[in-house]
């Protein structure tokens, strides 16, 4: 195992190994503190970044911070390694490598091209050499398209999970909150619940309200009940109408497996959804969810840093060419970002990491309650992150999920986004948007009392 050595202000620094250079280079944090991690000082983390700048991207193929023959994530990143497309940057450092990532001449057609390429742990790397403004850019420059029912990602769009979940799974409180999302525009990415019970019968249930409300509507759109892959497999056995398979996935194989999946599991969920082929304009059937500690909590991290081990989360989800992937980045709570300081660059570096590896990445902009940060912190983070080009953001009621607990993004912060930055819904959304007389030139219209949403038997019996 190699070792790594430094020397700043005439002192030096060592490194025993790849995993502890990485994480004594990662910006402050929490979650490595709480693990034993983290850089003992701002000089220390300061000299592993500077040591890990002059590294060799090509070391990143020979040294691998899990060994192959123990973790099918690590075998996954190895054999799925596209060489000729690492060519072009093959002889960069890591610190190089962020400068090629900067400049004027790298467009998205070189970051397409060269995202096979990069392995997690290279991209990991370099983005904790990376300020705010680096990675808002180089995010920027990447552009990743997906399509079921509505485009995702094209230049000058945002699009919005509607994400209406209820305590009790009640379609009749379900149903208002969807109508109210369309109503602000809201719910092109996906109309996504998170089931408040993990059972078939929930499961099955939430699917069929939401295939009807869809169908009723022709909303141009895609449905996803967020419970357990194996849930969702017994729906479809069932007869379920399952557009998008959902998954929370983590970057090492014992982490993957407290979450009670693996690689063939989610193979089989894949070819279980396509082979309902339920997408009008595209094929892309799976929607990942990840976030940066919880590797950490589920105790399978091997001594790797959680921004790393994030990182190493967006390998699985390229296998499975995903519709939509989204870091739920405040989730977890202040022991693994603190405030909204760490919860913000960990948006940042998520985004941009995962664009990078060629992902269609989208951010859940939130907190928890007793975490140190405010809706400020996150009308900060939705606003960087609209500049950086994020495909998608979460539209809650009121910005207050009332099932799971925790502080989002609001039906109208979409909006403000998409006003401040002339950014405008999936195309196909917002032809609906018009027809249904909901918004025109990007301008949301006032709701008439007879209108269709309106006067849905769910809507008025909610």
């Amino acid at each position: 195992m190699a070792a790594f050595s430094c020397t700043l202000f005439g002192r030096s620094y060592s490194f025993g190994s790849l995993r502890e250079l990485l994480a004594k280079a990662t910006p402050k944090r929490s979650g490595d503190e709480l693990a034993g991690l983290a850089a003992e000082s701002a000089e220390v983390r300061v000299a592993a970044q500077m040591c890990l700048a002059e590294l060799p991207l090509e070391h990143f193929l020979e040294d691998q911070l899990i060994p192959y023959e123990d973790d099918e994530v690590t075998r996954l990143i190895v054999d799925s390694h596209d060489r000729a497309a690492f060519a072009p940057v093959a002889q960069l450092s890591v610190g190089q490598f962020r400068d090629w990532l900067l400049d004027y001449d790298t467009d998205a057609r070189a970051l397409t091209a060269l995202a096979p390429g990069l392995t997690p742990e290279m991209v990991a790397a370099v983005t904790k050499l990376m300020g705010n403004q680096d990675l808002i850019l180089a995010a920027k420059k990447c552009r990743v398209v997906t399509r079921f029912r509505s485009t995702i990602g094209l230049p000058g769009t945002l699009a919005v999970r509607l994400q209406p979940n209820h305590p009790a799974d009640d379609a009749r409180g379900i149903a208002a909150s969807v109508f109210d999302g369309l109503l602000y525009g809201c719910g092109d990415a996906v109309i996504g619940i998170n089931p408040a019970t993990d059972s078939v019968q929930a499961c099955e249930s939430l699917l069929r309200l939401l295939d009807e409300l869809i169908a009723r509507h022709e909303i141009p759109t895609q449905s996803c009940v967020l419970a357990h892959v194996t849930t969702q497999l017994e729906a479809i056995r069932r007869g379920a109408p399952l557009d998008l398979m959902f998954q929370s996935i983590a970057g090492t194989e014992a982490a993957n497996r407290s979450f009670g999946v693996s690689l063939s599991l989610l193979a089989e969920a894949e070819s279980a959804a396509l082979s309902l082929k339920r997408g009008t304009i595209g094929s892309d059937v799976m929607y990942f969810e990840t976030g940066q500690g919880s590797v950490l909590s589920a105790g399978a991290h091997h001594g790797v840093d959680q921004q790393t081990l994030e990182v190493r989360a967006y390998a699985v989800a390229r296998h499975f060419k995903p519709l939509l992937v989204n870091t739920v980045v405040g989730f977890i709570g202040p022991e693994y970002l603190y405030d909204g300081k760490q919860i913000i660059r960990a948006g940042l570096e998520d985004h941009c990491a995962g664009k990078l590896l060629g992902l269609p990445m989208g951010v859940d902009v939130c907190y928890t309650n007793h975490s140190e940060a405010d809706q400020d912190d996150m009308d900060t983070l939705l606003t960087l992150l609209g500049v950086a080009g994020c495909n998608y953001i979460m539209g809650v009621p009121g910005a207050d999920d009332i099932m799971l607990g925790y502080q989002s993004t609001s039906f109208h912060d979409s909006h403000y986004l998409r006003q401040v930055l002339g950014l405008r819904p999936a195309p196909e959304f917002e032809a609906w948007l018009s027809r249904m007389r909901i918004a025109d030139q990007q301008r949301l219209l006032p709701v008439q009392p007879n209108h269709e949403l309106l006067l849905d038997s769910l809507a008025r019996e909610g």
